[in-house]
């Protein structure tokens, strides 16, 4: 009688590790951006570098309606190469940090003079380019090219503190971190898993009420064992942010506005603004006057404008003045009919809304 033939024993499963989790979870519910490709198309160079600048240090609500603006005006990065300054700065106002306006008009120039208008592929050619830094280089080379790259943002540092509990605050932990990220990173999908990371983050994994329970990762993480994911990532305490006060001089010629350009680098470079003084720890407001872009009848309005910077809280007086029709604009500052169409950063759109709730 013929012997049967022995079934051959299955082979286990492989292991189920944090990247397989990760990715799984971000196949079914990745957010729809409208910088990110749809599954299976390559991602555009030109929107994934565009929207990486524009969230440095905002958020991807105020982001949105920017993005979607410079992409209707300005559709690819030889367009945007071509624009006047002036137009890429009023376009990005009020979106803040107004070097990345700068920097990211440098960078498309650069590109399209440089590089035929096609960004470079790898991490370190992207590093080269004006106001791409480590991060956001790796997050461009991961994206668009399919690079290994580890790009370690806010949401990601959270998330790979909390998956290994680690103790050494920010920013010093940040060289740990983007080891440990790196270790976990999916070299078949580096751009996906990049992302997966940053929707965790952005979704489950946030800084205040993760929801431990829905989180892919769960099984992995030593801090959600310890059920107390919200004390990672330490951090080292914040320095106290000074006081500066200073005045500004809101003058119409009619149906005029006084404005100026403050100098192209620096705090606020190449944006427009009402004239004013210098804002300092020890400005006094009996001396501001002193300051006045030009002589006129200044009142005092019963209102000011308070802003929070990086690194100081500032407080406006705010000094308005009627002038003759004939009147010239002093150096260094112009009439201007309609400030709506200024590139005015949000400090001094305060001002003027502050001078239009007045009924002034």
């Amino acid at each position: 009688m013929p012997q049967t033939a022995r079934k051959k024993a299955a082979a286990p499963p492989a292991p189920e590790t944090p990247a397989t989790a990760l990715l799984a979870w971000y196949d079914r519910h990745r957010r729809a951006l409208p910088w990110r490709a749809l599954p299976g198309v390559s991602a555009d160079p030109y929107l994934v570098w565009l929207s990486e600048i524009m969230l440095q240090q905002t958020t991807v609500t105020a982001v949105k309606p920017y993005f979607e603006a410079f992409r209707q005006r300005w559709p690819d990065i030889a367009a945007l190469a071509a624009a006047p300054t002036e137009a890429v700065m009023q376009q990005w106002a009020g979106l803040g940090y107004y070097a990345r306006a700068r920097n990211l008009h440098a960078c498309a120039k650069a590109v399209v003079a440089e590089y035929g208008g096609q960004f470079p592929a790898t991490e370190a050619a992207l590093r080269q380019l004006p106001g791409i830094g480590p991060y956001t280089a790796a997050a461009i080379a991961a994206i668009a090219f399919g690079e290994p790259a580890v790009a370690v943002d806010g949401n990601i540092e959270r998330v790979v503190a909390r998956l290994y509990t680690i103790d050494t605050p920010l920013p010093a932990a940040k060289p740990l971190i983007k080891e440990h990220a790196a270790a976990l990173l999916a070299h078949a999908r580096p751009g996906d898993f990049t992302q997966a990371m940053m929707d965790l983050g952005a979704t489950i994994c946030t800084p205040r009420n993760p929801v431990c329970n829905l989180c892919p990762l769960k099984a992995f993480c030593q801090a959600a064992a310890r059920l107390t994911p919200e004390e990672w990532p330490r951090k080292a305490a914040k320095a106290v942010r000074p006081d500066r006060r200073g005045a500004a001089f809101f003058l119409r010629r009619g149906d005029d506005i006084l404005l100026r350009t403050r100098p192209s680098h620096g705090l606020l470079g190449g944006m427009s603004e009402v004239p004013g003084t210098q804002w300092t720890a020890d400005y006094n407001l009996t001396d501001a006057l002193r300051e006045a872009p030009m002589i006129a009848e200044y009142r005092l309005l019963d209102a000011y404008v308070a802003h929070q910077f990086t690194h100081f809280n500032l407080t406006l007086d705010i000094f308005v003045a009627n002038v003759e029709l004939e009147a010239e604009a002093p150096q260094g500052c112009r009439w201007v009919k309609d400030v709506d169409t200024e590139a005015l950063p949000s400090v001094m759109r305060k001002i003027v809304a502050a001078v239009r709730s007045s009924g002034w």
